[in-house]
């Protein structure tokens, strides 16, 4: 009798082995491409501010401000946005509505390229706003020049976003991982010419970057119109301007969910703007929010599976599989983000190094790894926790976790250890980890508490009440073309 228990149970823990094995390849197959499509992307803007930061403080502070708070303001906007694409196309994937994601893709295209026409004030008016806020002038100015660069930057994450949501919802985003791969690759060599040899300086490195990520676009556009996505997509079609106003909600959900996380930073620099030596203070912060963000690509990446997984499983009706899959991906993610806090903490005074000369920024940057090693290992929690409530379309409920959190708690207490308890940028960093700890917590405790099997049920729900059969896509092609000549 014994024996059969032992057996059993040895079955058991092989059985158990077997679908972690297997679970752990639907991850990567997800994981692997959107990291190295993610860390490339991001490290197109380190590898510029490198060459800028070189050129001297108030360039690197100018160059900081607007890409952590102008383009971080948009890339936050814009990618939450996309993420209803994410959600949408991964639970037709698993439903087997396959036409239905190719409708989906171009609904998100009309919805972003709006949001990115009203968003263009933003960077064509930085410098003003920036000289408002109360910024110093030189660093108000600078930032405002270098903000007209970014503006293809701008249309660029309108259409990326969605399309690397679209191709990876069906396990195709391999394409992107290596065509931003090759894009980092030239957009490092296209900087050197530019910058260092050419001495073109600011325009030599944002045209190298700008030039870099148009080609992963156009890389993208050939591989989805050109046949290499038969199922999913079956043409342009006026079907994309139907039901909006549902997408459009869904939408601006998932856009204040992850604007809120990209926002929460952008506060940070903000506020270091107007303390003693800003110029040092928001030159070092930034440097430490650009690793933080560089290593918070590699959690997207469990975000995306996280996503991907649950929206795929929950599509297919599958509750038992979604909620397995979460338990793979947060063990995973936490390994990543403890070997990280252990690499920030080794090389606190060596990484500053790497973006400037200047002795007194590589100081305040060391001053500031330990908490720098706490923000990389809180992001392997929020990351995936993140998309689980993507892959389940729960946006809204995370934007208002975000908002308490961080807006309730983590700015003011942070706001009250800076000023009041004159900790500084240190006080105000304290303030904010808070702020992140505070919405882990709720987040993990939603996800365990959550029932499968409802969500199952809303996933299906939702994607019946937007179905349509390709038979009913050219009926409204039809009715639009007899509205509009006559």
């Amino acid at each position: 009798m014994e024996e059969r228990l032992l057996g059993s149970e040895a079955k058991d823990i092989s059985d158990l082995k077997g679908r972690i094995w297997i679970e752990n390849k639907k991850i990567w197959k997800v994981g692997f491409p959107a990291a190295l499509a993610r860390v490339t992307q991001y490290g197109m803007f380190v590898v510029t501010q490198s060459f800028i930061g070189h050129a001297g403080k108030l360039q690197l502070a100018g160059y900081a401000l607007i890409q952590i708070i102008a383009v971080r303001f948009a890339n936050g906007i814009l990618l939450g946005m996309s993420s209803a694409t994410e959600t949408l196309c991964g639970q037709a994937f698993g439903a087997r509505q396959y036409h239905m994601m190719g409708v989906y893709l171009q609904r998100s295209w009309i919805i972003n390229l709006l949001t990115a026409t009203i968003l263009l004030p933003v960077f064509i008016f930085s410098g003003k706003i920036f000289r408002l806020l109360g910024e110093e002038e030189e660093t108000a100015s600078a930032a405002g020049y270098i903000s007209l660069w970014f503006i293809p930057m701008l249309y660029f994450f309108s259409l990326a976003f969605s399309l690397q949501k679209y191709l990876q919802t069906q396990l195709k985003n391999m394409i992107v991982g290596w065509l931003s791969a090759a894009s980092f690759a030239l957009h490092v060599l296209l900087s050197w010419i530019f910058v260092s040899k050419l001495n073109w300086g600011i325009p030599g490195a944002m045209i190298a970057m700008n030039i870099s990520s148009w080609l992963v676009i156009i890389g993208e556009l050939v591989y989805v119109v050109g046949g290499w996505c038969p199922d999913t997509w079956r043409g342009f079609t006026l079907a994309a301007f139907t039901d909006l106003i549902p997408v459009i909600k869904l939408s601006i959900s998932s856009g204040l969910m992850l604007c809120l996380e990209f926002w929460y930073n952008a506060v940070l620099v903000l506020l270091a703007g107007y303390m003693k030596n800003a110029t040092t203070q928001v030159s070092a912060l930034s440097i430490c929010l650009n690793i933080t963000a560089w290593e918070f690509m590699l959690c997207i990446a469990f975000l995306t599976s996280a996503s991907v997984r649950v929206s795929n499983e929950l599509g297919r009706g599958d509750a038992k599989a979604a909620k397995f899959s979460v338990k793979v991906i947060l063990f995973i993610s936490l390994c990543l983000g403890a070997f990280f806090f252990i690499i920030c903490l080794a090389f606190d005074s060596q990484i500053a190094k790497l973006f400037t000369n200047e002795q007194m920024v590589i100081k305040a940057v060391s001053n500031l790894s330990l908490l720098l090693a706490f923000s990389v290992l809180l992001n392997s929690f929020q990351a995936v926790l993140t998309g689980v409530a993507v892959g389940a379309g729960r946006q809204s409920m995370v934007a208002c976790i975000n908002v308490s959190s961080y807006y309730i708690g983590g700015v003011p207490i942070g706001v009250i250890l800076g000023y009041v308890a004159h900790l500084q940028i240190k006080g105000i960093w304290i303030g904010m980890t808070i702020g992140v700890v505070m919405q882990v917590m709720v987040l993990g405790y939603v996800t365990s508490r959550t029932n499968w099997d409802e969500q199952v049920k809303k996933a299906s729900e939702r994607l019946n009440s937007w179905f349509l059969r390709p038979s009913e896509e050219s009926n409204n092609e039809n009715f639009i073309r007899e509205s509009l000549n006559g």
